[in-house]
């Protein structure tokens, strides 16, 4: 009770519920002037992974993080995974009725006290908060409308006890991501309408700040630009390659690029361009067999799966990257771990635990794609997104961060390491998407 009376202590004092200006979609107008780095045109050099010891016969690691679903409203009818199709709205029960694999007609609050009032304690009632969560939030997917990634939970490794690292939106969740924390920070930064900015990082505005509280508790206004230590680093202490795939600058989903808010990646033009790379060159290099041995990826907004966009668009640009790879040498000693950000406003009826002052956030979906990937199961394994780091210092023999990842187990219920490697299964893509793309990768 003291660890949930703190959490909503927090809770008084932290940023309230943002507006549209302060959710994920980043609406603002394109920025006047381009930033002062950019990132290299160029691929990631090719590397001999086999350099490299590792504990396991996985020599490839590709953590591919997509936008805003929690496992029951696209996976709470599989087979023999622990969902519902029944929720709580305030204490009553309401089906999960069919959603649509295209547009909402807009966003789900989903903010970091949004987070707090769907946890309710534990009694998960509490995500009906707005019109737009009252007609989206208790919807679900059925298998016609994400075919690939249930073929892909049927053939390889479904996580149901996997949560979001922490309550709330994309900005903390993306730290864990690469650092197992967030620099104190429970929501998404705060953006003025004409600030005309697309990120989140050291290279925002000046007026765009955020709220952290700090190890006493106090709560202050910062800029979204820390100095902790990071995975990243963990792998440069032992010369071990990586990068990080993510829209531009001038791209929408730049908001994901966590390192944008990591200052000595951010301002040093040379590690930048040494370790970031865009997105819509992703699949180019994975053809070319450049993908180091640690490989973060995160979409432009419009194939993100961020509900206001089309999810049908979203899942075969997945299926392009993942066939990229299943066709290509590196599939052979390769480990793929593809999840949600954040839960985006949807229902989930699993509570998470309580673990700090942060989180565990609401649960969302892990897959866990590998030649080495045990078939058809269904692991109720604990993780976080600091699990994946934990996989990745494990298996490449590195230090630890945080709390997060030295208590995280490296998700090892996903592999049989003793088995055959199973040979790649390329998937079709989708035929009946409706509406734009937006573009085309």
């Amino acid at each position: 009770m003291r660890l949930l009376g703190l959490l909503i202590a927090v809770a008084l004092v932290a940023v309230a519920c943002v507006d549209a200006s302060g959710q994920d979609e980043a609406s603002s107008p394109l920025p006047t002037a381009p930033s002062p780095v950019v990132s290299s045109p160029s691929a990631a050099r090719a590397v001999d992974e086999d350099a490299f010891d590792t504990t396991t016969p996985i020599k490839h690691v590709v953590f591919l993080i997509k936008e805003n679903r929690t496992f029951d409203h696209l996976f709470g009818r599989f087979p023999g995974a622990r969902g519902v199709t029944v929720g709580m709205d305030a204490g009553i029960e309401r089906p999960l009725v069919r959603g649509t694999d295209q547009a909402t007609d807009s966003d789900i609050p989903h903010c970091y006290n949004c987070a707090l009032r769907a946890w309710n304690y534990g009694k998960m009632d509490g995500f009906n908060q707005s019109e737009s969560a009252d007609d989206w939030a208790y919807t679900q997917l059925r298998k016609d409308q994400l075919p690939n990634y249930w073929n892909w939970a049927t053939r390889y490794a479904l996580f149901d006890n996997f949560f979001a690292s922490a309550h709330g939106p994309s900005f903390p969740n993306h730290l864990y991501s690469i650092a197992a924390q967030s620099g104190g920070a429970h929501d998404n930064p705060r953006r003025r309408p004409g600030l005309g900015s697309l990120t989140f990082g050291c290279d925002a505005p000046r007026e765009q700040l955020v709220e952290v509280v700090d190890s006493e508790g106090v709560t202050k206004r910062v800029r979204p630009c820390f100095d902790f230590l990071t995975e990243g680093d963990l792998l440069n202490r032992k010369k071990i390659p990586w990068s990080y795939y993510a829209a531009q600058e001038d791209q929408r989903g730049y908001i994901w690029s966590a390192y944008s808010a990591i200052r000595r990646y951010r301002e040093d033009p040379k590690k930048w361009q040494r370790h970031m790379f865009p997105v819509d060159r992703l699949v180019q290099d994975i053809k070319a067999g450049e993908l180091p041995p640690v490989t973060w990826i995160t979409p432009r907004f419009e194939l993100s799966e961020h509900p206001e966009y089309n999810f049908c668009h979203g899942e075969n640009w997945s299926t392009k990257v993942i066939n990229a790879i299943m066709r290509s040498d590196m599939w052979q000693d390769t480990a793929i771990f593809l999840t949600w950000d954040d839960y985006g406003g949807f229902y989930d009826h699993a509570p998470p635990p309580q673990v700090d002052g942060f989180g565990f956030g609401i649960r969302v979906p892990m897959l866990v794609l590998s030649p080495y990937a045990k078939q058809g199961v269904v692991s109720h394994e604990l993780g976080e997104f600091s699990s994946v780091l934990r996989f990745i210092e494990d298996n490449w023999g590195l230090t630890k961060l945080t709390k997060r990842d030295r208590k995280a187990t490296p998700m090892l219920s996903a592999f049989d390491f003793e088995q055959d490697p199973r040979p790649p299964a390329p998937l079709p893509l989708r035929d009946d998407c409706e509406g734009p793309i937006y573009f085309e990768t």
